[in-house]
């Protein structure tokens, strides 16, 4: 059994065949996934919420959980309005986290400052809500600079909610998984693992224990090798998995059903 902690199948890549594209991860074993809400923005950021309500409890489809919250590079879209919405929405039981939120200085698609400070309100409506958080961090290149303001603002506004989180597609350090594991955060490892010049992430993913991991595709983006360039899908989380067995000497099979009862864990959910 394996478990997509982040995917995002509402965007035009999926028109065609979103339906095959659910069976076939249900078939080879995929029980279920984090519909991620982001959308386009504020205003489609029941994205999620749609997929889930759509597919879920079907017998052919994998279970499907949901997320609402405002990324980064659309921050400049947020306003007070959108974050009532978000409230709103946040109510829906498919509803699980929060999220991804966080900080993108390598795009950049909104400044610096207004990034930090949606950031910051929706670290504080997540906690109106009573939900975890999802984390986006990317730096921009050879810098530290994401990560610090990153880890500033959690230990200042998150850290005394003790709702915890999960660092999505995690590209940092051994250093940064330790701190964010310090902070009560899950790291979350996708198919960038599998690339040739990311071995700060597989160093990471051989030290962080077995009981705070999660996989998952971020899909369309980053398919895993041999599929790296193609549109990615629910299915290829196996392959995280295998690669996560390599550096582990586990089967993929047992990190898949480890990293799917931490979700079921973390987010406290069940598969039925």
């Amino acid at each position: 059994m394996f478990i997509d902690s982040h995917a995002h199948l509402e965007g035009d890549r999926y028109e065609g065949d979103r339906e095959e594209v659910l069976k076939r991860a249900k078939r080879v074993g995929i029980a279920g996934y984090l519909a991620i809400g982001n959308g386009e923005g504020p205003a489609t950021a029941d994205c999620g919420i749609r997929l889930a309500e759509k597919y879920d409890g079907q017998h052919e489809y994998p279970r499907i959980w949901a997320s609402v919250g405002v990324h980064p590079h659309e921050a400049s879209l947020a306003s007070e309005a959108s974050d009532q919405q978000m409230l709103d929405w946040a109510r829906n039981p498919k509803v699980i986290g929060w999220g991804e939120i966080g900080l993108d200085y390598f795009y950049e698609h909104s400044p610096r400052a207004i990034q930090q400070a949606v950031f910051t309100r929706q670290m504080q409506l997540a906690h109106d809500s009573k939900l975890p958080i999802i984390i986006h961090c990317r730096p921009s290149d050879n810098s530290e600079d994401a990560w610090t303001d990153f880890f500033e603002l959690i230990v200042r506004y998150w850290r005394p909610t003790g709702l915890g989180g999960i660092l999505h597609c995690f590209t940092g350090t051994v250093a940064h998984a330790k701190r964010a594991l310090d902070l009560g955060f899950m790291i979350s490892f996708a198919g960038n693992i599998t690339f040739p010049k990311t071995q700060n992430i597989r160093d990471a993913a051989r030290v962080v224990p077995l009981d705070r991991m999660l996989i998952e595709t971020d899909c369309p983006y980053l398919a895993p090798l041999p599929h790296r360039g193609k549109r990615n899908e629910p299915s290829f989380v196996i392959r995280i998995a295998e690669q996560i067995g390599e550096l582990r000497d586990l089967e993929a099979e047992t990190i898949g059903a480890m990293t799917a009862q931490n979700f079921c864990r973390f987010f406290g959910v069940t598969i039925s």
